[in-house]
């Protein structure tokens, strides 16, 4: 059965109403939220034939590049660029930009349905839910190098695309998708400061609804996805990954470095989280921390805009939480979301090692037997 985004938002017989404002009237295809399918592979051709049926590739907007910008002088130990860079390198024929927009179940917002109403013209959707491993009940977790080269591969990426990754908060989910291809060997990635919300506040055009390439590479990702973890055959492979474990820490690794204490432990959930005195979003999770951990909400990393804070100031926040930028660090958070936004503020500071532990808290608070600390 395919759990990505994609079938169940298509497939869905009801959808939230999107809070974003229309940049143009289009069809929403409003015919597909009324069926009540089941999140087959059949489903998912189904929904691809019905935006055959329906859409046409719509132009993208046209815009003035300047010579001053390539994707070639921008540095991968930079790990954000700008929308003003994005808007001059859009039409860069190896530049792929990726909508990689995720929320919290409470915060009752649909990604897939305002990649539909906005985004950033030629983006493609990246389903953080479905390009995830298959074999696991917790979420979003890091799926196999097979199953992630067939996804992005089915997505149309190939190993020469550099690749801007941007989300619909500003700087959130998009730094998970960053971290991703990096633990799979893709270092020319970096997601947009600020995000789509910036984007737009820079009076830079989006597209509205979707165009039927999108949708039939979104669809097929999810596919492929599906066909891997079921042992079927997948198309071609244009992406070839070289997998980096470093970046990537299990529970046993975690539980190790309790007494072995070589990497700090920084946990990105709120402090009240951290503490252990408000429950888990999640039933069942217990509250606390990792015995020996350090809490640097994601947030502080983040100025009022949702771009990532200069350098300076990020070092500010590490330093006041008596984390060593000469020493290894791994970071955590609820499910391996906004503990990459943690690896990117490190990584902005030259730290370009740091694992992050991809089960989080609601594995580790979710197991009986690991020790749990409260403050």
């Amino acid at each position: 059965m395919a759990s990505s985004l994609i079938a169940r938002t298509f497939l869905a017989h009801r959808l939230a109403p999107s809070s974003l404002p229309l940049a143009r009237k289009a069809p929403i295809l409003t015919s597909l939220f009324t069926k009540r399918t089941h999140c087959t592979s059949r489903g998912l051709r189904f929904a691809a034939q019905q935006f055959r049926r329906t859409f046409q590739p719509m132009a993208s907007a046209v815009f003035q590049t300047r010579a001053d910008y390539s994707t070639q002088s921008v540095s991968t130990s930079e790990p954000v660029v700008s929308v003003d860079w994005l808007h001059a390198n859009l039409k860069e024929p190896d530049l792929k930009v990726l909508d990689a927009s995720w929320y919290m179940p409470d915060e009752q917002r649909n990604p897939i349905q305002e990649y539909q109403v906005a985004h950033i013209p030629g983006a493609l959707f990246f389903d953080v839910d479905g390009i995830a491993d298959q074999t696991t009940n917790l979420p979003h977790m890091l799926p196999s190098e097979q199953a992630f080269a067939a996804a992005v591969s089915s997505l149309g990426i190939e190993n020469k695309n550099s690749l801007v990754v941007y989300d619909g908060k500003g700087l959130f989910s998009a730094a998970r998708v960053w971290w991703m291809f990096r633990v799979f060997g893709h270092e020319r990635v970096w997601v947009l400061d600020g995000g789509l919300p910036r984007w737009r506040a820079s009076g830079y055009d989006v597209e509205s609804s979707a165009s039927s390439d999108a949708i039939l590479k979104a669809s097929a990702a999810s596919e492929a996805i599906e066909k891997v973890y079921q042992g079927q055959a997948v198309g071609p492979i244009t992406f070839e990954t070289k997998f980096q474990p470093h970046l990537v820490w299990t529970l046993d690794q975690v539980k190790g470095n309790i007494d072995e204490k070589s990497h700090q432990h920084i946990d990105a959930r709120s402090k009240a989280r951290f503490d252990g005195s408000v429950p888990e979003p999640r039933k069942g999770i217990r509250s606390g921390h990792v015995p020996g951990s350090k809490c640097i909400p994601f947030a502080q990393l983040l100025d009022s805009s949702q771009t990532l804070l200069p350098p300076d100031e990020l070092k500010k926040r590490f330093d006041g939480a008596g984390i060593s930028l000469d020493s290894p660090v791994i970071t955590s958070c609820g499910t391996g979301v906004t503990a990459c936004i943690l690896a990117l503020g490190l990584h902005r500071l030259g730290k370009h090692d740091v694992a992050v532990y991809d089960g989080s808290w609601t594995e580790w608070g979710g197991h009986p037997d690991t020790p749990v600390n409260k403050s």
